[in-house]
């Protein structure tokens, strides 16, 4: 295929073992991963020497990049004083670590909001916490990208759009969530048309607004392939990440204040493996299905 598109995913969601992740993603001809889960452990986890010591080898073994590093940064309450302290010496890491593993992404939220509260009025405390994970990231030349995501203060457009404008900084930028804006009964469209100029990374995930489960990418209502459309068309060079959501996987626990199981109900008798080669090659259908379009 001719795009310029680099095809990324998060290859926890195959198997919690790594060697395992690298075998499935090689074997489908995928040189990308976004790293979250490693053998059951989340990346934020880990120290710097056990990077080099334990992932780098492998990595470079099967031939495998990191397109951005999968972390749990920002997910604390928006009041967690210590919670955010913590996480400020985990960005520091996890940057480092990015410089190590030749990555310039990391994935990071805006902050739970205690529930039943409106999320407007946390804005300017959101903006300012945001602003210093910001500089941490900018030290180390690394982009922290936010995952739009329900339970925090950017789950929807709008909030998205204000905060980026708000942090203001050449090393925060968007990811564009298809299933997670649907879940937060959002429009894509006029998300993607209010966030286009702020996004540099794509997640491949899509969803129901009925029942709110996750299903294979093009037969929800992300409008996947008409965003994509879209993006190409407008020049977009970035990423697109597999994150099916297909099967429950060990690391989603980590992932949802709610129970998972509710989001990924019917689990269809596949596991991670089938999971991702299915949303792998839903995705390359949609993509050829919009470059045959292009001819």
């Amino acid at each position: 295929m001719n795009h310029n598109l680099m095809i990324s995913g998060f290859s926890d969601e195959i198997s919690s073992d790594f060697n395992t992740q690298l075998e499935v993603v090689t074997t489908l001809g995928m040189q990308y991963i976004s790293l979250r889960g490693i053998d059951g452990r989340n990346i934020g986890d880990f120290t710097v020497d056990e990077i080099k010591e334990l992932v780098l080898p492998r990595l470079h073994k099967w031939g495998v990049n990191i397109s951005s590093i999968g972390s749990p940064i920002g997910k604390v309450f928006i009041n967690d004083e210590e919670g955010f302290a913590n996480q400020k010496v985990m960005l520091d890491r996890l940057c480092q670590i990015s410089n190590i593993l030749n990555c310039k992404y990391i994935r990071i939220f805006s902050f739970y909001i205690p529930k039943g509260e409106n999320a407007d009025h946390y804005r300017v405390e959101v903006i300012n916490k945001l602003k210093e994970y910001a500089a941490i990231a900018r030290q180390y030349d690394v982009i922290l990208l936010h995952e739009n995501e329900k339970d925090i203060f950017g789950d929807i457009a709008r909030r998205c759009y204000e905060m980026i404008k708000g942090v203001d900084a050449a090393h925060f930028k968007a990811i564009f969530d298809f299933a997670n804006f649907v879940q937060c009964d959002e429009d894509t469209q006029e998300c993607y048309e209010l966030l286009k100029e702020e996004i540099v990374y794509i997640h491949i995930k899509d969803a129901v607004s009925t029942t709110s489960q996750n299903v294979v990418c093009g037969t929800g209502e992300g409008k996947i392939r008409e965003i994509l459309t879209q993006a190409i068309e407008s020049g977009y060079k970035g990423f697109l990440t597999l994150e099916p959501h297909l099967v429950l996987f060990d690391s989603l626990k980590d992932l949802e204040l709610e129970d998972a199981s509710e989001v990924i109900k019917d689990n269809k008798g596949i596991d991670g493996a089938d999971g991702y080669r299915m949303q792998y090659e839903s995705l390359l259908q949609i993509l050829e299905s919009i470059e045959g379009r292009g001819k």
